[in-house]
């Protein structure tokens, strides 16, 4: 069969929009569920970089299960409200933060055996490590403040106000900053550990953040907002850019190794954004999910992400327009991704 050169020139520019296509795309998909037979609703995930535990904030308490199988290996009770989990691995220790109680339960890392409790501020949402100050940090949601915890002793060493504002995640620098998603005020706090004090309040110009990663190396700020990605200058508070991601993200988790960010889109999508330079970023794929897995975390040793989520009972034909579907009794469940 004879090819025309009209029919070459269309086969090349085929041949070229499709590897275009295929450039674009990530890799990852849904490879794993893994169910977890237990009720109550959820927050965000965490992945202990000393083990190969996945924590689950679920209900009352905090399932701990093996990344790779999905095997039960533990519980950690009566942590009402949990929102995280934070990890101190050169003491052994776990940290969970305990929405409605408003304490922090601390557990041995080997054994979740509990270990006490450290009272903090109202409604501890966010709980993370901070390598800088050696304390670990929650995000008191309505207290609008920060608690700084010293796990040598587990007291609380400072308590830092944040001007009244509805408090999410907290990312470190590593250098003596920590930077603060206000959920209500549409900006990016910044704490300076050794003032003690809030010393910058920059604008988003996006609405709702809730998720927030960050890039040590290049210094930069990756806040999920309202359908948005603003990537922010850690320096100066300055955008660098705004990308498109899916509807009802509530978490954000970085790859440094393919500087690749993640948000967790609870319409039922993961949007991944490459980090091409320091100033240039580009989306590279949406890979579906499930309704409701809003939250994530990455194990930077596999690279494999995961989302806690369940199944939802089908909405009534004259349900209200922003009516909630209700969940599934015993449904709750984490997806897998990875390559």
């Amino acid at each position: 069969m004879k090819t025309s050169a009209t029919g070459l020139s269309m086969l090349a520019a085929i041949l070229i929009l499709s590897t275009s296509v295929n450039a674009q795309s990530s890799g990852y998909h849904v490879t794993k569920t893994f169910h977890i037979a237990s009720p109550g609703g959820w927050d965000y995930p965490a992945s202990d970089p000393g083990s190969n535990k996945l924590y689950l904030s679920h209900g009352g308490q905090v399932n701990i299960i093996d990344k790779t199988t999905g095997d039960s290996v533990g519980i950690i009770p009566n942590t009402t409200g949990v929102h995280g989990v934070a990890f101190v691995n050169a003491l052994g220790k776990g940290y969970t933060s305990n929405g409605r109680t408003n304490n922090v339960t601390v557990f041995d890392l080997k054994t979740a055996k509990i270990l006490g409790q450290v009272s903090v501020g109202k409604n501890p949402d966010w709980i993370m490590y901070d390598p800088y100050s050696k304390r670990v940090v929650t995000s008191n949601h309505s207290g609008g403040d920060i608690s700084l915890i010293d796990p040598a002793t587990d007291q609380v060493t400072a308590t830092i106000p944040v001007i009244g504002a509805k408090l999410e995640t907290i990312v470190s620098d590593e250098a003596g900053r920590l930077y603060i998603n206000a959920e209500d005020k549409n900006e990016i706090s910044v704490v300076d550990i050794a003032k003690g004090e809030v010393v910058a309040h920059w604008p988003l110009d996006a609405e709702g953040p809730t998720g927030l990663a960050i890039d040590v190396k290049t210094k930069r700020l990756f806040s999920t907002c309202d359908k948005l990605l603003v990537v922010m200058d850690a320096t100066n508070g300055k955008i660098v850019a705004k990308l498109p991601i899916g509807d009802g993200c509530d978490g954000a988790a970085f790859d440094p190794a393919s500087k690749l960010i993640f948000t967790s889109n609870g319409e039922g999508t993961v949007t991944i954004v490459k980090e091409i330079s320091k100033d240039e970023f580009k989306v590279i794929d949406n890979v579906p999910t499930k309704r409701g897995a809003r939250t994530i975390c990455i194990d930077e040793k596999t690279h494999t992400v995961f989302l806690p989520t369940a199944d939802y009972e089908p909405l009534a034909a004259d349900a209200p327009k922003n009516a909630r579907p209700k969940m599934v009794a015993g449904s709750f469940q984490v997806l897998v991704l990875s390559k």
